[in-house]
């Protein structure tokens, strides 16, 4: 199963692109506990290409892709902004005091670390940033039906 939308980088489309995956995840009948995690990786992700991807004069579009594939959900944001790779940003200091962290970083940092795999890639004049985790499969008509 797989699924495209194309918003403005407006921090007014999360909750569009919200709502989209909210949508996927109950056609899909994919666990509800898990939605969650990719809610929180979706805002995560696409507020970062909001407040960091639009040069002055210059309004990217984003693309969120979402698919589901032998157990596994992958989520894929597309910007079509200047060329950025978060993954490359060294990881917060989490032992250090509120007052000694250095600002931004901890987004990508949860993203790491609530999914599988995340990658990320330059293609042509988009950035590409693709996370993914297992899920367990969803349960068959049968097996809804014994619960």
């Amino acid at each position: 199963m797989r699924r495209r939308t194309t918003v403005p980088s407006d921090a007014a489309q999360l909750a569009v692109v919200t709502q989209f995956l909210q949508e996927f995840w109950r056609a899909a009948e994919l666990p509800p506990a898990e939605a969650r995690t990719f809610e929180l990786a979706l805002e995560e992700i696409f507020m970062n290409v909001v407040m960091h991807g639009s040069p002055a004069g210059h309004e990217p579009r984003i693309e969120v892709s979402l698919e589901f594939c032998d157990g596994k959900m992958i989520l894929t944001v597309e910007d079509d902004g200047p060329p950025f790779d978060p993954l490359s940003l060294p990881p917060p200091d989490v032992t250090a005091s509120l007052e000694e962290r250095r600002v931004g970083g901890l987004g990508v940092f949860l993203v790491r670390q609530m999914m599988d795999d995340v990658s990320y890639r330059r293609t042509g004049k988009r950035n590409r940033l693709r996370s993914c985790k297992r899920i367990a499969p969803p349960a068959t008509s049968a097996e809804r039906m014994k619960h």
